[in-house]
């Protein structure tokens, strides 16, 4: 190979590196994401932050600026949709948009639905390979959407039919909190177990299943699990 052709490759490469945040509240997971995909060279992705909660996804993604961010649904402090409407301003600039490629382990239509709504250009599973989501996050940032195959579907339910309301009014009574404690109590998760995953005490958990059972006119936790699996958000 010529000097040429090793200096052609090497701007291609250059053209080819895309800047990530990792936004996820598993140490351990970013850790895993950072090794499967983070070696620019192999990959020509560079992981340039990350963050753990939603003040911290914003304060990082506003310094740094990155193509894309790998986005978990659910984040102490307001979930991946509220990154999505505080950095509304990036996603959405003429110039150099900040892309968001939301990366979960829930597979559940409201979630699929609901950061879509939020701004971000795709949903994929913590299933997905690490090959995969490479792929992946390069598609974005070119401004493509990228779903796993499955969730494709919700969204094409969700937005195909134009004279069918997309919102749901009794969902829509409940605040962001109250939907992350209604998914996991609907799961079968014990109140301890809510309030470790959503890092509140358990006092407040049983606060937010009162709300819910309230606003949603349900009167246990039994009947609660049936109104949310008849919605796919189980």
């Amino acid at each position: 190979m010529n000097e040429s052709a090793v200096s052609t490759e090497a701007e291609q490469g250059e053209e080819r590196r895309v800047r990530v945040v990792l936004v996820d509240d598993h140490r351990m997971f970013r850790t895993g994401v950072q090794a499967e995909i983070g070696d620019t060279a192999r990959t020509g992705v560079e992981v340039v932050g990350e963050a753990a909660d939603v003040d911290q996804a914003v304060t990082v993604v506003t310094a740094t600026r990155p193509d894309v961010v790998l986005l978990d649904v659910h984040l102490p402090g307001g979930g991946g949709v509220e990154v999505l409407r505080r950095c509304a301003a990036l996603s959405g600039a003429a110039e150099n948009p900040v892309r968001f490629l939301a990366l979960s382990v829930s597979d559940a239509a409201e979630d699929v639905i609901g950061v879509i709504r939020g701004g971000a250009r795709g949903y994929v599973t913590k299933t997905i390979t690490g090959p995969d989501l490479v792929d992946a996050v390069f598609r974005v940032s070119d401004g493509d959407a990228v779903f796993s195959p499955r969730l494709a579907g919700f969204v094409l339910d969700a937005f195909a039919a134009t004279d069918t309301p997309p919102a749901d009014e009794d969902l829509d009574r409940l605040t962001q909190r109250e939907r992350e404690v209604l998914r996991l109590i609907a799961r079968g998760y014990a109140y301890k177990e809510v309030a470790k995953q959503l890092f509140i005490s358990v006092k407040t958990v049983e606060s937010h299943v009162s709300a819910v059972l309230r606003k949603l006119q349900l009167s246990n936790r039994h009947e609660l699990t049936r109104w949310a699996t008849a919605r796919r958000l189980v």
